[in-house]
């Protein structure tokens, strides 16, 4: 499976980006989009099943929105009132049906200025 992510971003506080990520290669089930800030862990912030069934971190709910186009392999997350400590590297998701394997895309700085 590869995954190609859109590029980096940046906003100022209360902003609004959207990222993509399309899947090549093989089927896949579960996308999502983890990130991870300088010093801290990789977190889950939203996934979406072929189905458009979704789950969000806490503190992105209301604000993220993440949406599927099966028919291009392709999912966005659609991010609203940015805050500073959104700042990380996003990382692109998928889980290829084949064997549930994990494979993960090259990661976009997300950047949310004061």
């Amino acid at each position: 499976v590869q995954l190609q992510a859109s590029g980096e971003a940046w906003c100022r506080l209360g902003g609004s980006l959207r990222l993509s990520c399309a899947a090549s290669g093989s089927t896949v089930s579960i996308m999502g989009w983890y990130r991870q800030a300088p010093g801290k862990q990789r977190e889950l912030v939203a996934d979406i099943t072929r189905g458009s069934s979704t789950n969000y971190a806490d503190s992105v709910k209301g604000r993220f929105t993440i949406s599927r186009d099966n028919t291009k392999n392709t999912i966005y997350l659609q991010m609203n009132s940015l805050k500073p400590e959104d700042t990380a590297v996003y990382y692109c998701n998928a889980l290829r049906v084949l064997d549930r394997g994990a494979y993960w895309g090259q990661g976009t700085q997300v950047t949310v200025s004061s």
